[in-house]
């Protein structure tokens, strides 16, 4: 990887790339660091240790920590990231938006025009509701109507403005633009796994023993996640031979490569909003949880330190997996374009049995990856409560590791394939 950085450095088209990258994402970071008015940062440093296990607390990990500080930019890439999602979910339930997308570059353009909008709506819908939880939980220095135009506008053009230099890494930079900026967002929360070191190695030798031990997990983990993601099951294919002319064209073998984790992060992004969304509501509503009524008990059953949380957690990331594979990969269309190419699965008939073949395949490697999945998202939970909640600060560690290791492998091969296009040497050469 390192070698691919050194040899993109060096072609000027690529340095450029790099550079436009770089400095967005600096600029990314500077906004994260300008403070909003009438709001008392100094109160929400906390909020990693009061609000650990709610959602709070996972979007506090994905905007670089610049949710508890509440800062310009403290609702993130999420509202631009939920609006991309909804629109792809949109796309194959609205058969307007499925023809839009099939519509080539003028529908792919319209598509992109209608997440902007929603961008918009949803960045103002967050922000009002963030501006209630400040309100709510008194950490506004005034409470005024002009007040809470001032907020819910800054943090709005916020999110826009996110979406923005998210795109401008898409059009001059390298690498998918939302995924950078949780990239840096995520490598800039690590500081929170520093500290934990830190009281680790105050422990005395006996600290430094466990720090040693997780390092050397972490990177076993890391190593199986690289593993895992570059994995795929390659189904031959052979296609038949056809004779235009005094040309014979096919006959040669192929395959249809399905990757093993091929839906991503995206199931445990869905499985943590909705898992942590009853600790969220009884934070929200100002519930005590060190207390003994119904519903402190109610909210402590739903909170990240429960074994209840972990079980409702792994069960619907499974449940995600194939529902966002199932949107995403259609079998029968693949059957149907190999057939139309006269490509077929040695031993499978062409059409239906295909297809068929393809989704059998497809359910066994959904659930290997779902398994994964929730090994990589589960274990940090599990330590953070037999830990005790020592550990707390990487409960949500294993998503964060899956986007830093899938954006840097992606990275990674966008590069190597923009340097074989740029020094691809042809047969005058």
């Amino acid at each position: 990887m390192f070698k691919t950085l050194t040899n993109a450095w060096k072609t000027p088209e690529l340095r450029k790339k790099l550079i436009v990258t770089v400095f967005i994402i600096i600029l990314y970071r500077l906004g994260s660091t300008i403070p909003m008015p009438y709001v008392n940062a100094g109160l929400m440093e906390s909020i990693n240790t009061i609000y650990g296990g709610t959602i709070l607390q996972y979007l506090n990990i994905l905007s670089g920590s610049a949710f508890a500080q509440a800062t310009l930019f403290a609702l993130s890439i999420s509202p631009y990231i939920t609006a991309s999602i909804v629109i792809q979910l949109l796309t194959v339930a609205i058969p307007a938006l499925e023809k839009l997308s099939k519509n080539g570059e003028e529908g792919r353009k319209k598509l992109t025009q209608i997440t902007r909008y929603v961008t918009v709506v949803l960045g103002l819908i967050t922000a009002f509701g963030y501006y209630m939880f400040l309100r709510n939980q008194g950490w506004l220095t005034n409470n005024s109507v002009f007040v809470a135009f001032v907020i819910i506008a800054c943090y709005g053009a916020g999110a826009a403005l996110i979406m923005w230099l998210a795109e401008k890494i898409n059009e001059h930079g390298i690498g998918n633009g939302i995924s950078m900026i949780l990239f840096a967002n995520i490598l800039a929360s690590g500081t929170q796994i520093i500290s934990t070191f830190s009281e680790f190695i105050k422990e005395g030798p006996w600290g430094i023993v466990k720090t040693e031990v997780i390092v050397v997990i972490s990177l076993a983990i890391i190593t199986f996640v690289v593993f895992v993601t570059e994995s795929e099951r390659r189904i031959p294919v052979q296609y038949a031979k056809k004779v235009v002319g005094r040309k014979q064209y096919g006959g040669q073998s192929s395959n249809l490569p399905i990757k093993l984790n091929m839906s991503g992060v995206m199931p445990i992004i869905f499985a943590n909003s909705i898992v942590a969304i009853p600790a969220t509501i009884g934070m929200i509503a100002g519930v005590d949880t060190n207390g003994t009524g119904f519903w402190s008990k109610f909210i402590n059953f739903f909170s990240a330190g429960s074994w209840f949380y972990v079980i409702i957690f792994v069960i619907l990331i499974i449940a995600f997996a194939y529902f966002y594979v199932s949107i995403s990969f259609n079998p029968v269309e693949v059957a149907n374009n190999m057939k139309k190419q006269g490509g077929f699965i040695p031993g499978i008939r062409p059409g239906k049995p295909t297809s068929d073949y393809i989704k059998k395949i497809l359910g066994r490697i959904t659930l290997i990856g779902a398994f994964f999945l929730c090994i990589v998202a589960a274990l940090p939970l599990i330590a953070s409560i037999i830990s005790g909640g020592v550990l707390s600060g990487i409960a949500f560690g294993g998503s964060s590791l899956l986007i830093v290791v899938g954006v840097a492998l992606e990275t990674a091969r966008e590069l190597e394939a923009q340097l074989t296009m740029r020094h691809y040497k042809g047969f005058l050469e």
